[in-house]
């Protein structure tokens, strides 16, 4: 009898406690969802035609316009109340001259982060380029709507998103680091100074890198089927990436995953092309999200009113659910 009763009470526990996961668990999704409501169409639009406008010049590496375009980052995460890693009101990695080896002058990345609240050691990285390649000699602004303005606008919509998720208490367990790299353009300085000279998380303590760059327009490729992003890099080093993006996607949007880029064959070397190339070739587990190429590519009519913002917003949500669930996951991702 006694017997009978303790192992009722086993059960009654076990369920009660798998119920609460299961509670647990669906209501992280919520508030993974409803935070990812604050990503919209219209504050990527407004931001964008600013960043991608006449007056930054087509941030070229080191010269006024990129200065400009930094200014707004950093203002942009100031306005929020998101701070910086490497001190207090410091959001500037300063990139010496010497690091470049193409005349390039001094740049900077810009860092914000949202700390952990149980992991603050481990962290999501979410990067994207900040500059483009400047006025042609024609006198023609590339203003680089699309390359990479879209990818640093989503960041900084992704950035919110999270930040009012930690101002209402639901911060992620892990930190979330936002970092815009310079000279990509030119050769992927900015991320390789990181890497490889000042990595303000260890990379060791690194769990991931999502890089964005080129997510607002549509390839001739997929012209008739719009719902799709290129994924690069996401099975190379972490099948468990992989499977959590593929999770996330399924769960959330159903969007078509093109994996074209990802062979290892690919006669355009995309994995070696952009930032997350220099996290990779460290052993941390990558994403690279991309739209393709398309004919306004490295123009000056790479413009702003040529972005699709309602695709644009729902793959900026689509990285943060998947940063939401790396961030939030009781053990990191393991890399292969």
């Amino acid at each position: 009898m006694k017997r009978t009763i303790l192992l009722s009470c086993i059960t009654l526990l076990i369920v009660s406690c798998s119920t609460c996961q299961n509670k647990n668990t669906a209501n992280n999704a919520d508030k993974a969802t409803d935070y990812a409501k604050t990503i919209t169409e219209n504050n990527l639009k407004e931001a964008l035609y600013i960043y991608a406008s006449d007056e930054f010049e087509g941030r070229k590496t080191g010269e006024p316009g990129q200065k400009k375009a930094v200014e707004f980052i950093k203002n942009h995460y100031v306005d929020l109340g998101i701070p910086s890693p490497i001190a207090d009101g410091d959001y500037f990695q300063e990139i010496p001259e010497t690091f470049f080896s193409n005349n390039a002058k001094a740049s900077e990345n810009v860092l914000a982060y949202i700390k952990g609240s149980e992991k603050p050691d481990e962290v999501v990285i979410i990067s994207a380029h900040l500059d483009h390649i400047g006025i042609s000699r024609n006198g023609s602004i590339n203003n680089g709507a699309d390359d990479d303005g879209s990818g640093t606008v989503a960041i900084l919509e992704i950035a919110k998103a999270f930040k009012e998720a930690a101002d209402k208490g639901h911060g992620p367990k892990r930190s979330v680091l936002f970092l815009h790299v310079t000279g990509e353009e030119i050769g992927l300085y900015g991320s390789r100074y990181y890497t490889d000279v000042d990595p303000i998380f260890p990379l060791k303590n690194t769990v991931a890198n999502l890089n964005i760059d080129m997510i607002g327009r549509v390839d001739p490729k997929h012209e008739n089927q719009r719902n799709y992003l290129y994924l690069i890099g996401s099975d190379k080093l972490s099948q468990e990436l992989h499977d959590v993006s593929e999770a996330v996607n399924k769960a959330y949007f159903n969007m078509e995953f093109d994996y074209t880029y990802n062979d290892d064959n690919d006669p355009n070397r995309f994995y070696y092309r952009s930032d997350h190339y220099n996290f990779a070739k460290n052993d941390i587990p990558v994403i690279f999200y991309f739209n393709g190429i398309h004919a306004d590519y490295h123009k000056p009519t790479d413009t702003p009113d040529k972005i699709q913002y309602d695709l644009l917003e729902t793959r900026a949500r689509l990285i943060f659910h998947t940063a939401w669930e790396l961030a939030n996951r009781d053990k990191r991702i393991k890399a292969d």
